[in-house]
């Protein structure tokens, strides 16, 4: 994040040029309906902040909402703006533990300011477009808001795909020779696949409130069409956070029988080699009874004659249990 600037302005235009401004350039400026004014300001100093916001005239009680320092999602509005604050996934780090960065987005009449203290791609990626992008200029504030919102859904999307991924890598470990390594990764997991549901859980109060028909009844049936299909995706994406704590225990199950086969098996030889063990015991102790039997007068003949026999019994019978799978 160091050669990413902390401030960023770009006005699009549906019919004119896009252009990116300076911080200086704001005061004063009244973009028209064609035209949408976004700000982005990633990690800001202080003294920025309160410069874009005396420039652009923006509401004291959306500033509030900034510095308060919460990483709560919430939702508010006053007079023509709104403000809205969520959890975006950090794609750099969702492969290893689950973390996430605060999007706080304010919007008012063509004009939508972005802030966070973290990188998220899609904004990046939306900083690239470039100056000849114009379609962004048609939109309403509200339309682009929830543009950033679906954008955030699909960080999430993201996330549960890649831990989809890991769980198919760990059931073929655990299927595989290494079940026993797999304990540490389920744990991992686990803690994942938790962490992510309480990171998206606490939204449903913002996309609730959003999809209410009083949140904008001035915006038109518009912004409220993006506002439901916003609700609806985020349904979506909590069914899916859900499936992938099952996942998770699912994977345990299999570990767990995987477990129990292994420890079958080691009881199953086990077994075997004391019913052997017993037999060969039985047989040395036969040979110790103070009979006087020809055979105990055999010599060292008759002692390794009876060590090949032991040998080969308990040849065979290794061999025949191999043969019927018994261990």
């Amino acid at each position: 994040m160091a050669n990413l600037p902390s401030f960023f302005a770009r006005l699009f235009h549906a019919t004119q040029p896009t252009r990116d401004l300076d911080i200086g350039q704001l005061n004063g400026l009244e973009p028209d309906d064609e035209a949408l004014l976004w700000i982005d300001l990633c990690d800001p100093s202080a003294q920025q902040v309160e410069l874009v916001w005396e420039q652009c005239r923006l509401p004291a009680a959306a500033r509030r909402f900034l510095a308060d320092g919460s990483t709560t999602p919430e939702v508010g509005q006053e007079d023509q703006y709104l403000w809205v604050r969520c959890v975006v996934v950090n794609g750099r780090t969702r492969r290893e533990a689950m973390s996430g960065t605060v999007l706080t987005c304010v919007a008012g009449p063509n004009r939508v300011l972005t802030h966070r203290r973290g990188e998220v791609p899609f904004m990046e990626e939306l900083r690239r477009l470039g100056i000849a992008h114009t379609a962004i200029g048609g939109l309403s504030a509200e339309s682009f808001v929830a543009t950033l919102l679906d954008r955030q859904l699909a960080t999430y999307f993201d996330a549960v795909s890649d831990y989809e991924d890991a769980i198919e890598r760990l059931e073929v470990a655990i299927l595989g020779k290494s079940a026993g390594d797999s304990l540490p990764e389920l744990q991992r997991l686990r803690r994942w696949a938790s962490r992510m549901r309480r990171m998206l859980a606490p939204h449903r109060n913002v996309f609730g409130a959003m999809s209410r028909p009083d949140f904008r009844p001035d915006e038109g049936r518009s912004a409220d069409r993006h506002f439901v299909a916003l609700d609806t995706r985020f349904e979506r994406a909590m069914d899916m956070v859900e499936n992938a704590r099952e996942l998770v225990i699912g994977s345990f199950e299999l570990f767990s029988n995987k477990t129990a086969l292994r420890t079958n098996h080691f009881m199953r030889v086990l077994t075997f080699v004391t019913v052997i063990t017993g037999v060969l015991a039985t047989v040395v102790g036969a040979m110790g009874m103070n009979f006087q039997a020809d055979l105990f007068g055999s010599g060292d003949a008759g002692f390794w004659s009876v060590v090949a026999v032991l040998v080969a019994f308990a040849a065979g019978a290794l061999w025949a249990g191999w043969r019927r799978h018994w261990f």
